[in-house]
């Protein structure tokens, strides 16, 4: 019994996930390094990309309200909207087998 094909598939996937393992632990350490010797850059592109998505938020959430508001306003000037005292009825039927 030959099982050399699968072992040899089982070491290839060791390797790449060794390498992969590898890369991102040289890329923390990069960042770390740039961090460390750069810090008011860092601090002040994270202080940029919270204003960015701060601006952001803010504006999603002005264009829900105006929307919202839009709609209340159609809803209140139709009359056909809303009625008082409606009865749905629903007819039963019967079959005979």
């Amino acid at each position: 019994m030959n099982l050399k094909f699968y072992l040899n598939m089982l070491s290839q996937a060791s390797r790449t996930m060794a390498s992969a393992i590898s890369v991102t632990g040289l890329v923390l350490l990069g960042f770390g390094i740039l961090i460390y010797a750069l810090p008011e850059l860092f601090a002040t592109l994270a202080a940029l990309f919270f204003f960015i998505a701060g601006i952001g938020c803010l504006s999603t959430s002005l264009k829900i309200f105006l929307a919202n508001r839009r709609f209340n306003k159609a809803n209140r000037n139709s009359d056909d909207a809303y009625r008082k005292n409606v009865r749905i009825h629903s007819e039963e039927n019967h079959f005979d087998i």
